[in-house]
């Protein structure tokens, strides 16, 4: 096989836990399965805070060399592209540090902790000229992208509904620890920011663009013992633990209006007793619908009004046949993919822009319109009233 001649992108990346694996197996992945894109990711440099877990993130990841300061990161000429992964207070500074350097960047959701400092990611980004992504990574499931296909082809016809609902239920125990997630001061805000800004993203791709909305939401445990160490969604605690303050929301839920004149209906929640991460929607049309569920993510059901009406229903739809988005670089048809394949997928759009010159997407001007919608939902809960997303 002749060997292509690839743009090397050297990527340094800031956080290693959870969201730091996912993408180390993406930038390992991606050439793998994917060889004939131009560019390829080269894992040079990886930054914790802690200097014993870094280091060992860095062996057993596979990157070249691990620093414990993102600026040194940054100083670094060799680098072309910085992965921002650490939790959500931090994703501003380094971001717009990064731009001015005139490195690309990939930032995970949500954008930041306000509208204000997306906006001012955006701007700087646009300025420097770099290419930016935001970490929506569930667009790149197959049955997604199915989705997307029927949609743009027209198969549903007029949209009328999207409705939306991400569950799980990982914090349910009162006594379960006090991590960054449920401090507003680092993570911006509870399942709102963290679960519905993906369902905000989905309904943007495949819907369109909401025009107001009205919301509620609860904090049901309102103070919980500070954790003695905590990775991803697992945290343990120390007897007798002095309790903080939850200041986010455990569960938002809120109707939107799309400019299409479709309705939406959302829920994120981490109340939902036996959903570990349902991350589902159901769109209705005038000639049929759609409904996926994330934790049967290979799969899309799908209904058309024109079947006959002898065989009229849902059908299920298993999306791992080459006819299907990314899945001739996997596995034969039938043998499923996961997870983690979605941030393979992510990584690949982001070699591909970078080597055609092109904004990535989703980019930070997805990211700041889901930001906006965000912000309109947490003002129409203070408010009580409907929110016009152009009143942010």
């Amino acid at each position: 096989m002749v060997e292509i001649n690839k743009k090397h992108v050297n990527v340094g990346m800031v956080g290693y836990k959870f969201m730091g694996k996912a993408h180390s197996n993406a930038y390992s992945r991606v050439n793998m399965f994917f060889p004939n894109v131009p560019a390829a990711p080269v894992m040079k440099l990886i930054c914790g805070r802690d200097r014993d877990g870094v280091e060992q993130a860095a062996k057993q990841f596979g990157w070249g060399g691990c620093v414990t300061d993102w600026r040194e990161l940054l100083s670094d000429d060799d680098i072309d592209l910085v992965d921002i992964n650490a939790p959500s207070n931090a994703h501003k500074e380094i971001a717009i540090a990064a731009a001015k350097a005139g490195k690309h960047i990939f930032c995970e959701k949500p954008l930041a902790l306000n509208l204000a400092d997306s906006r001012e990611m955006l701007k700087a980004a646009e300025e420097a000229g770099i290419k930016h992504m935001v970490g929506f990574n569930y667009r790149f499931a197959p049955a997604v992208q199915l989705a997307k296909k029927i949609i743009r082809e027209g198969r549903l016809g007029t949209i009328y509904h999207f409705r939306a609902w991400f569950l799980q239920d990982w914090i349910i125990d009162p006594e379960f620890p006090l991590v960054w997630r449920l401090q507003k001061d680092v993570a911006g805000s509870g399942s709102h920011g963290d679960l519905g800004a993906h369902l905000i993203d989905l309904a943007h791709y495949l819907v369109g663009d909401m025009t107001e909305v009205v919301g509620m939401s609860e904090t049901f445990i309102k103070d919980r013992p500070m954790p003695a160490s905590m990775t991803g969604l697992s945290a343990k605690g120390s007897a007798n633990a002095p309790r903080g303050t939850v200041d986010v929301d455990d569960a938002t839920l809120f109707l939107a209006r799309f400019a299409n004149g479709a309705l939406g209906s959302f829920e994120a929640s981490r109340f939902a007793a036996g959903h570990r991460c349902m991350n589902a929607f159901e769109i209705n049309g005038s000639k049929g619908s759609i409904k996926f569920d994330f934790e049967r993510l290979n799969e899309l059901e799908v209904y058309f009004t024109d079947d006959a009406a002898d065989v009229q229903g849902f059908r299920r739809v298993l999306a791992t046949d080459p006819a299907h988005a990314y899945m001739d670089a996997w596995w034969p048809p039938g043998h499923t993919i996961g997870y983690e394949h979605t941030f393979v997928h992510e990584m690949l759009e982001l070699m591909q822009a970078i080597h055609e010159d092109r904004q990535p997407e989703p980019n930070f001007s997805e990211g700041v319109k889901c930001q906006q919608v965000l912000e309109a939902v947490e003002l129409s809960v203070a408010e009580r009233r409907w929110v016009k997303v152009s009143e942010l």
